[in-house]
């Protein structure tokens, strides 16, 4: 997916990925990742997420990671969170307890982003096709080593595996991403429904190796 699809879609406001309300499955899961209050959980592709408001609510640092201005916009407007433009693309609230980096997720750098304790990926992973999962994972593991994760996944019976976003990413696939830069175990499986269709949602929790233990890609 290229910057002008995303931009269109906001656009648009074909944001269909976007829950009104946190997300179930981070209110159920998240306490297995035993994070301390006061830890940072970044989020990657992040758009206007609730879920960081919850995350926010129950102690912890946000660090939000998005490439539209429109998602930007739209948080700030409907949660009464002010932002303010730090430079190089940052933007924090006061007391910058929610730092928002807007821009591409590619070209983000370890020192730009800071220490980072978890990760949450709701909506991240499967908006990658097949060919950019595995530059995701990677950036994303270059990014935050050591910090543990919640990752949600999607499969759907009937779906071709290259119709997206949201993809279907298959779970032997989810393990294969993973295993040269975390471990990872999947915790649970959901059903749910999207367009009339039934999908699963599946929930994996770990941590990325330290920079020193990561394989390098091959």
């Amino acid at each position: 997916m290229e910057h002008d699809f995303w931009h269109a879609r906001w656009h648009k406001a074909q944001i269909g990925w976007h829950l009104p309300a946190p997300n179930p499955l981070l209110q159920r899961y998240w306490p297995q990742l035993n994070l301390p209050t006061g830890a940072t959980v970044g989020v990657p592709l992040c758009g206007k997420s609730v879920d960081m408001v919850w995350l926010l609510e129950q102690g912890y640092r946000v660090v939000g990671i998005e490439l539209s201005p429109l998602a930007r916009e739209q948080f700030m407007a409907e949660q009464g969170i002010a932002l303010q433009p730090q430079g190089d693309g940052w933007w924090a609230s006061e007391g910058e307890r929610l730092r928002w980096f807007e821009g591409d997720f590619f070209q983000l750098t370890p020192e730009q982003l800071g220490p980072v304790d978890a990760v949450y990926d709701r909506a991240a992973l499967v908006a990658f096709s097949a060919a950019r999962r595995r530059d995701y994972v990677h950036q994303l593991a270059r990014l935050v080593p050591g910090a543990r994760l919640l990752l949600i996944s999607l499969t759907a019976e009937g779906v071709p595996l290259d119709a997206g976003p949201p993809f279907v990413v298959p779970d032997d696939e989810v393990q294969q991403l993973f295993a040269p830069v975390a471990m990872v175990q999947q915790v649970g499986t959901h059903g749910t429904q999207r367009k009339g269709q039934p999908w699963w949602e599946h929930v994996w929790t770990g941590a990325f190796k330290t920079a020193e233990a990561t394989d390098p890609p091959s």
